[in-house]
């Protein structure tokens, strides 16, 4: 029978085969059975060092006569006839519980939470971590021995070979996971937990490990420069980012997912793990996501919608990470996503962040003011990602130079020349780095035209007269401007001869972007003392309102000019790599 299924395994998906054969080993799965085997034990008996012995304090929870005693000890000694259970007076100057005065039930019932909560907090760090770092640890140990590249030519489609790892690698972790499930169940249902939350616990914790794991395996494939340090990084990174999360969801503000960061957080399973289960973080207030809204729709009123929510951000997530998995494994030099599924990625955070932005949570905040409030976060958020497309979009340098000896060679009307800028992967990437800049402009410029925070002498936000609505237009005009300055720079390095040319890319942008603002703050250059120099700097924001509008229509010149210069540039430049390699295929002929 064993031999069977093993084939029918294999027909269904020969890379996890592979993958089982080389792991499931006997001494493997033994030692994996008695590791998981043990850790049951230590949790079970950990919790046992609080069993209530015959020196069991009346104080404590489990005592049915604590809140006597209490009363007692309020009353004079002289009136202990009116005791009404015998010996009271004598047991009060002890200060021992009698055995059948414990509330035995309730213990067992806590004492069995506590386990089915422990082995729950130990399924999501051992799944997610562990399997984290199998997984990169794997591909990196492919990619040195060179079967990577074996497994890319096989006949196999991506979704299956991408299946087979993600089920095969982490195999060993699945089953120290499978052999404690019967007593999380036991522990659950003992706990008088409802299995309808269990079951969603499980669904939860599915769904991570299919975002985590498909996120650790397109990190493998696209950071071979870290070499066999890539295993811990990643690893490290998802162990902090759990930690962080856990962290934030244990603490006692109520309005701490009031904000966009909500969608970050709800990354993790701890939120919607701690709102099944209150006694997972000791948030005595209740689960910060009872208030939880999306675009003003209640998420927090019951389990289906918070659950349900959960589990399509995740699915959304690992489906968009998937199709960057299938052009990164067929073709290592490829870009992790197109330029169209860039306009789709960027609209998707667009309204995931600002559908957490709208939420009234306080009953003084408006729809104006919520976004002013957000402001911030939405500009940071917005920057990393189109920083992150820049460095993703703009192709190399023998990209540009077949698609510039397509274009010098075909002559073609200016709509085709467009739409290969749109939608080419060779082409270069502005356009379509200015198509996503626009699709995050248009919710912000919505908002300033309507909202009535600059119509008032003051707002919650700080916006008043020294910050109007044509210096937020005006901000809008900056930050566009130097992301386009950024993104030819970017191309243009991209287009030189010289080696290492993505190393030199990013190091330039990152330089440009954040040396400048720290150089001023170290030379005590404030935004309010000396806000012209910070009107060119990635963080005009902190300078718009202490500027006037001609000062800030200058800078806005300014930067058109270099705009401008750069583009023109980098135009010429792919004129000549055209022309250049078109010559040197007629003189190949």
């Amino acid at each position: 029978m064993m031999p069977n299924f093993i084939d029918k395994i294999g027909d269904w998906n020969p890379q996890l085969l592979r993958e089982l054969k080389g792991r499931l080993k006997f001494f493997n799965v033994a030692i994996a059975v008695a590791t998981s085997l043990l850790l049951q034990l230590v949790v079970f008996l950990y919790q046992l060092r609080e069993f209530p012995d015959d020196r069991y304090s009346l104080t404590n929870t489990y005592c049915r006569l604590s809140q006597v005693y209490q009363r007692q000890q309020n009353q004079t000694y002289q009136q202990s006839d009116q005791y009404q259970i015998p010996g009271l007076n004598d047991l009060l100057t002890k200060n021992i519980c009698p055995q059948n005065q414990i509330d035995w039930q309730l213990w067992w019932r806590d004492h069995w939470e506590y386990i089915f909560l422990t082995l729950s907090v130990i399924f999501v760090f051992t799944l997610l971590v562990a399997g984290t770092y199998l997984l990169i640890n794997d591909l990196a140990k492919e990619e040195s021995r060179g079967t990577l590249n074996f497994i890319r030519l096989s006949p196999q489609s991506e979704t299956s070979i991408l299946t087979g790892k993600l089920l095969g690698v982490p195999s060993l972790v699945y089953l120290v996971i499978l052999v404690a499930v019967p007593l999380h169940l036991l522990a659950g249902r003992s706990a008088e937990i409802a299995f309808s939350y269990i079951l969603s616990y499980y669904a939860i914790l599915a769904a991570s490990c299919i975002f985590f794991y498909s996120a650790a395996l397109l990190f493998g494939l696209i950071s071979r420069l870290f070499s066999g340090f890539q295993p811990w990084l990643g690893s490290g990174a998802v162990l902090l980012f759990l930690f962080t999360v856990m962290g934030f969801a244990s603490s006692s503000s109520s309005n701490i997912l009031n904000n966009s960061t909500a969608w970050i957080r709800l990354f993790a399973p701890w939120d919607t793990i701690n709102y099944l289960f209150p006694n997972l973080l000791r948030v005595y207030n209740g689960s910060q996501l009872k208030n939880l809204e999306f675009f003003y729709l209640p998420l927090g009123t019951n389990v289906i919608s918070i659950v349900g929510f959960h589990l399509l951000n995740l699915g959304l997530c690992s489906y968009g990470i998937l199709q960057a998995l299938k052009r990164s494994f067929r073709n290592p030099q490829a870009s992790i996503i197109s330029k169209g599924q860039s306009y789709v990625l960027v609209a998707f955070c667009q309204v995931m962040m600002w559908g957490f932005t709208l939420q009234s949570w306080d009953n003084d905040s408006n729809f104006y003011e919520q976004v002013g409030q957000n402001l911030v976060f939405l500009a940071i958020y917005n920057l990393g990602l189109l920083l992150s497309l820049i460095a993703i979009l703009s192709p190399h340098r023998q990209d540009v130079q077949d698609w510039a000896r397509y274009r010098h060679q075909e002559v073609s009307n200016r709509k085709s020349v467009w739409r290969d800028l749109i939608w080419s992967e060779k082409s270069p990437a502005l356009v379509a780095i200015a198509i996503n800049l626009a699709i995050v402009t248009i919710p912000l410029l919505v908002w300033i035209s309507i909202t009535s925070v600059f119509d008032t002498d003051y707002s919650h936000n700080g916006a008043g007269d020294d910050f109007n609505r044509l210096k937020a237009l005006s901000f809008v005009a900056l930050s566009i401007s130097i992301i386009m300055i950024y993104a030819t720079i970017a191309q243009l390095i991209l287009l030189l001869k010289t080696p290492k040319r993505s190393f030199w890319a990013i190091g330039t942008i990152g330089t440009v972007t954040f040396l400048p603002p720290m150089i001023l703050e170290f030379l005590g250059i404030s935004a309010w003392k000396n806000p012209t120099v910070w009107l060119f700097s990635t963080f005009p924001w902190s300078a718009i309102q202490y500027s006037g509008v001609t000062t800030i229509f200058m800078a806005f010149l300014v930067q058109l000019s270099v705009l401008a210069l750069l583009s023109f540039q980098l135009t010429k430049q792919v004129r000549l790599a055209g022309e250049s390699a078109t010559k040197a295929l007629l003189v190949g002929r």
